[in-house]
């Protein structure tokens, strides 16, 4: 079974000073916290309640998705 450790987060912080973190593989896995920490965190929770929900389903996670990163300039 996989773990978030199997996915690429993406952590950043957001315009009113909290930091959002979350899984691009997976549609609706994200959270915010005050802290990175918490976010991170959270999105530990949010993670467990989707895989839970694929298990009840009968469906396996999706594959991680490689990020490309843009050059800004």
């Amino acid at each position: 079974m996989k773990s978030l450790q199997d996915y690429t987060i993406v952590t950043r912080p957001d315009d009113n000073g909290t930091f959002i973190a979350y899984v691009p593989a997976i549609q609706g896995c994200h959270a915010w916290g005050e802290t990175l920490e918490a976010a991170r965190a959270e999105l530990n929770h949010v993670f467990a309640m989707i895989q839970e929900e694929y298990k009840e389903i009968g469906h396996s996670l999706p594959e991680d998705v490689e990020l490309v990163i843009a050059d800004a300039s």
